[in-house]
């Protein structure tokens, strides 16, 4: 993954994206930074999907494909109060990655993987 700076400028960074089936809509990506601890952004998986075949996302999180890189890179546009952050993508890594979240949830079937009465018990809890 790159940090863009600007249009002629960009700056390796190394991202780990996680899945897991027991919160199956969301992708967490953790971006390593020169700061001890890595950010996290919780990203949903449809607009993952979404971002692969055309623009995506609305406010804190877009995603739209690099038209003058072909096939081959995807931008997102990260916002917050503190700032924006332009990342350009493979769009064979997020396919690829995307592929093997298919294969432990497809598509659809997210609901029967949430374990409802524990979702209820912490709603529950907090309040």
């Amino acid at each position: 993954m790159q940090l863009v700076v600007s249009r002629d400028y960009s700056l390796p960074m190394y991202v780990r994206l996680r899945y897991e089936p027991t919160d199956p809509y969301v992708v967490r990506a953790c971006f390593f930074t020169d700061s001890d601890e890595p950010v996290e952004w919780v990203l949903g998986r449809d607009l993952l999907v979404d971002g692969l075949s055309r623009s995506a996302g609305e406010g804190d999180i877009r995603i739209w494909r690099a038209a003058d890189r072909g096939d081959r890179a995807m931008y997102i546009a990260l916002g917050s109060s503190g700032g924006t952050a332009l990342l350009e993508v493979s769009v064979q890594d997020v396919k690829t990655f995307l592929e093997n979240t298919q294969a432990l949830v497809p598509q659809g079937t997210e609901s029967g993987h949430i374990d409802w009465g524990a979702e209820m018990a912490s709603l529950f809890a907090d309040s």
